[in-house]
């Protein structure tokens, strides 16, 4: 049973090809920046909010 994933540690022209892939998957998807950057407002919100309601 063979797969379609070829090991590019053969040699530098398998690499090449391995590294040049079009349908290979890549690292550079979108980015998480957004999101984190939503999770800390969030989290300080929410800090806010629980210290408003215990000191109010």
């Amino acid at each position: 049973m063979s797969d379609k994933y070829v090991d590019p540690s053969g040699d530098t022209e398998a690499f090449r090809a391995f590294a040049n892939d079009p349908q290979a998957p890549s690292a550079s998807g979108p980015s998480k920046l957004p999101v984190i950057i939503g999770a800390v407002v969030v989290a300080v919100l929410l800090v806010l909010l629980a210290a408003w309601f215990l000191l109010g």
